[in-house]
């Protein structure tokens, strides 16, 4: 028996407490498909969702394919973010802490994290300079320098949206799902999923850092490569895709009614001797 499975075992039975799972936020960029090139089985209105690949280097789920997103920062939960010393539209962080069964700051900093995450890793910022309106491009060399500002943490999202007199457009996410780390796993997140359109005009970016590659593709498609074991994903991101491949269209996606989020945690048994992720019945994830 390896280390690694004698320490699942200790988890599994009680022996060792799992690791408590970090606050955090992801995206899922949506956009309908462009004009296709010649020969592409992508076609105008084909719904695509945006998706990058984490660099092999990286500790928590190294190589796979995901949504941008990632762990809480302390001071996304600023109370400056929803006051009138940094503009925001839409749900209120309390509107907001309602939808997604949490406290009001952990709320604020969800929605702050999914925004500053998505800026982050996409170069997609859901801000404008007022309630009305959405950022039309980011890619000169000031915004480039607010990004890595964020990511190196010498500048909070409170601070760069103070500093650019931005409103936070929290209007422009959908919240969607809630998924939480299996208690085997070292590194656990709570991670709340929200959807997004592509802001009009803006355009992602490959702005390197955790990931190693990026593609926009049919929802459909994705699930399709993971099944043939030609992407790696987790069981979030299929069954996620799933979803968004059932909405069918963009409008389908922002109109779909979610109801009551509740967590759901895949669990890790053993069964015949042998380790076997589960996911909570009901929840649509093809094995």
């Amino acid at each position: 028996m390896t280390t690694e499975h004698s320490r699942v075992r200790d988890i599994l039975s009680g022996r060792i407490a799992p690791a408590e799972p970090r606050p955090a936020a992801t995206v899922m960029l949506l956009r309908e498909g462009p004009s296709p090139a010649p020969g592409s089985r992508v076609g105008r209105g084909d719904l695509q969702v945006y998706l990058l690949r984490r660099a092999s280097s990286m500790p928590f789920a190294p190589g796979a394919y995901v949504f941008p997103g990632g762990g809480v920062d302390e001071r996304d939960a600023d109370p400056r973010a929803g006051s009138t010393d940094v503009g925001w539209a839409g749900p209120t962080p309390r509107a907001w802490a309602e939808r997604l069964g949490a406290t009001e700051p952990l709320a604020r900093a969800l929605v702050c994290a999914a925004v500053r995450e998505t800026f982050e890793e996409s170069g997609v910022l859901l801000a404008g300079t007022s309630a009305d309106d959405v950022v039309a491009d980011t890619r000169d060399d000031g915004w480039e320098a607010d990004r890595q500002a964020l990511i190196d943490r010498s500048l909070s999202f409170a601070e760069f949206l103070d500093k650019r007199r931005l409103v936070l457009r929290s209007d422009l996410l959908r919240a969607w799902s809630q998924w939480i780390t299996p208690k085997v796993e070292p590194r656990r997140y709570d991670t709340r999923f929200f959807a997004a359109a592509l802001p009009e005009g803006q355009q992602t970016r490959d702005v390197g850092g955790e990931a190693d590659r990026v593609a926009w593709m049919r929802p459909a498609d994705a699930v399709a490569g993971w099944e043939r074991g030609e992407l790696r994903m987790l069981p979030p991101t299929v069954s996620t895709c799933k979803d968004l491949a059932a909405c069918g269209t963009l409008v389908g996606v922002m109109a779909a009614e979610r109801g009551e989020i509740r967590p759901i945690e895949p669990e890790l048994r053993e069964i015949d001797g042998r380790f076997r992720l589960v996911v909570p019945d009901g929840v649509d994830y093809p094995l």
